[in-house]
């Protein structure tokens, strides 16, 4: 429980229990080094075996991209290895990032015969890292640009959708122009995954190996709605590719929610990827946080790496209806996090303007299914409260200074099969529209599905 109030431990601050440096330098190297290390080629060829080369494979279907999952570990097993990541990056090109960040538990593994069989299925993701690392560290680059179109693409936003959909328009011979609002383009896999996921600048090796191709302008710190007009991308380019995430979080609503010690989990993962010394970043010594999904979890191992004593998820509902996968509710269990379900908060605490306390009331479902309170509740002594109950997509920078609004759909972007939006020349993709899965995968999958529609409008105009 730390110290008492008057007796200050190593690393806590005179205003209270949000500190920096609550562990040694070896400590943090550990905490936030590479939570998944990659294979050697001995343990790569072993798994590779374990594949049966299904017809017709089901872990084909199960990824959102596409990639021939058999054939690629058939060349891993013949020591293929550069034709194992072509064979990937053909149909990924963020295959290493996904490799690392994807739920595959959900996806290709789970459908893997093998883990009908036995309940182990093949590590794809595991192979999947093993070959797209390889050609990265070579720095080879299979692909080549197509001949020149004379067409010009503008693409809002460097992040997997923007930057897969600005790869493969630059593949098919047109040339891209990327703006990004951030310092630097990567997007979620640059900003909000955990720094263990993601180690040793990762994101920005990646990036770089994408725009390698050629045929790719990027122009960072260039915002839409303020530095940039969607009828000005209009008018001046052939096409535009709106891949712009989500700009705005959701509030709890409840007094005391700008008191100091109550965070956005996005913003202070974001600094925390940033800061290039984890020691400088305070954490506080317990810690709350509210949500159930990817971010709530990645909030709360990383406090706990950082030398939180004690944090705990509250979600309000059961652990079925997280959105947080399985397999990542027990990583932050096994990481020291505890989840208590069924709970909401109702009240945020504080002393002399600082977190000290918050306040939860039970919840149930009532026989129509819908959520209310159950009487009785509990409360979590805190220095530190993250909110991490999902992110909203901001419209007000798609104004285009014309009578002609974009469609949106469900508050986000409405696409079609093609990621085409309401507006002539204008596609979109990854988290800002509606309908998506909030994956880097289905990002990719979106931008390289709007290049392929994109090209086929403009040959056709041509």
């Amino acid at each position: 429980m730390g110290p008492p109030p008057n007796e200050r431990g190593p690393g806590m601050s005179e205003t209270g229990d949000v500190a920096a440096a609550r562990l040694s330098a070896a400590d943090y190297g550990k905490n936030f080094g590479d939570v998944k290390p990659p294979l050697d080629r001995a343990r790569a060829l072993v798994e590779a075996s374990r594949c049966h080369f299904c017809y017709d494979a089901p872990c084909i279907a199960a990824c959102p991209t596409g990639i021939d999952i058999p054939g690629f570990i058939r060349k891993i097993g013949t020591d293929n290895v550069k034709g194992a990541a072509v064979t990937i990056l053909e149909q990924n090109i963020f295959g290493g990032s996904c490799a690392r960040v994807c739920p595959t538990e959900i996806l290709c593994e789970r459908a893997c015969v093998r883990s009908a069989q036995e309940g182990k299925p093949v590590k794809i993701g595991a192979l999947q890292r093993y070959a797209t690392d390889d050609l990265l560290a070579r720095g080879i680059q299979p692909f080549r640009r197509a001949a020149a179109t004379g067409r010009r693409v503008a693409v809002v936003g460097a992040g997997p959708a923007g930057l897969a959909c600005a790869h493969r328009l630059s593949m098919l011979g047109h040339d891209v122009a990327v703006f990004e609002a951030k310092t630097k383009p990567g997007g979620l896999n640059e900003y909000g995954i955990a720094a263990y996921k993601l180690t040793d600048d990762f994101a920005q090796r990646e990036v770089a190996y994408v725009l390698s191709l050629g045929g790719i302008a990027l122009s960072c710190g260039k915002a839409l709605g303020r530095d940039i007009e969607l009828a000005g991308l209009r008018r001046d380019y052939d096409a535009v590719f709106l891949g712009l995430g989500l700009g705005g979080v959701n509030a709890l609503g409840l007094d005391g929610e700008a008191m100091k010690g109550v965070e956005d989990a996005v913003a202070y993962i974001e600094r925390l990827r940033q800061a290039p010394d984890k020691a400088k970043l305070p954490v506080g010594r317990r810690v709350v946080v509210i949500g159930g999904g990817n971010t709530a979890i990645d909030a709360a191992v990383q406090s706990k790496r950082l030398g939180a004593e004690d944090v705990t998820i509250v979600y309000r509902r059961g652990p079925e209806q997280m959105s947080a996968t399985a397999h990542e509710q027990e990583f932050a269990q096994t990481s020291g996090v505890g989840i208590k379900h069924w709970a909401r908060p109702v009240a945020i605490v504080g002393r002399d303007g600082m977190l000290t306390e918050v306040r939860f009331e039970y919840t149930k479902l009532d026989p129509a299914g819908r959520l209310v309170g159950a009487g009785g509740g509990f409360a979590l002594r805190a220095d530190m409260l993250f909110k991490a109950i999902g992110q909203v997509f901001v419209p007000a920078p798609l104004g285009d200074g014309t009578a002609e609004p974009l469609r949106l759909s469900q508050g986000k972007i409405g696409v079609d099969a093609e990621r085409r939006t309401s507006l002539s020349k204008v596609w979109a993709g990854g988290d800002c529209v509606a309908g998506g899965q909030d994956l880097t995968v289905s990002a990719v999958e979106d931008g390289k599905r709007a290049a392929l529609s994109i090209d086929r409008a403009l040959r056709k105009g041509a």
